[in-house]
């Protein structure tokens, strides 16, 4: 099994991201309008692989965002990243983490506690000990690589060892299933937790809630 974790395992940001619209009246989705534009060389892209600072990114980000005519602040994109842990999702992982080897695939930056992002201290415990049901946890912003590069599936297959043509893999965007469904796995967009949980059911075979 392979997960991505935002969005996935704790709620979507782009929710998060709707919300900093409809307070700073900009058109809904605008932030992942941006970020869809020159995605490997846009200022998110660069900063999901390191290659630039928050503050660097902000600056980028703001000037993509101005050349739309908004006036955004990247630093407040940035806290939206943090989404709360989706119970069943958690109760899932557990379960398969008993029996089958479980990693992780996530896009993240340099911002907040750990790999999940956290915002604060209580938040950052919760996903600590989430984070410690992966056998391994790839991402992005460490290895130089983001979603939806084959590499970073390979690298995460050749870490845990497993075959791509035996494993199911999890994530809310479908351009970042499709390089997994093209390496042989079964590939699940996560819209809605339950029915995601219903069809890695029927592939697993046993409850998973």
């Amino acid at each position: 099994m392979l997960f991505d974790f935002g969005g996935v395992i704790t709620e979507s940001p782009f929710e998060a991201f709707n919300r900093y619209e409809d307070r700073i009246g900009v058109p809904r989705d605008t932030i992942r309008q941006i970020n869809a534009t020159n995605p490997d060389t846009n200022a998110w892209a660069r900063l999901e692989r390191s290659e630039v600072s928050v503050d660097e990114f902000s600056e980028l980000f703001e000037a993509e965002a101005a050349d739309r005519g908004y006036q955004m602040s990247g630093a407040q994109v940035l806290a939206c990243l943090s989404g709360g842990l989706r119970p069943q999702m958690v109760r899932a992982l557990q379960i398969l983490a008993a029996r089958l080897p479980v990693g992780c695939i996530t896009n993240n930056v340099r911002t907040g506690h750990g790999a999940g992002m956290a915002r604060d201290a209580s938040a950052a415990a919760a996903v600590a000990e989430v984070m410690q049901l992966f056998g391994v946890v790839i991402e992005s912003s460490v290895v130089g690589l983001r979603k939806p590069d084959p590499r970073i599936y390979e690298l995460a297959c050749d870490r845990l060892g497993i075959d791509p043509a035996r494993t199911a893999y999890l994530d809310d965007l479908g351009i970042n299933c499709k390089p997994a469904a093209a390496m042989g796995m079964a590939a699940i967009k996560v819209t809605d937790p339950d029915q995601a949980l219903l069809e890695l059911e029927s592939l697993v075979g046993f409850e998973l809630r």
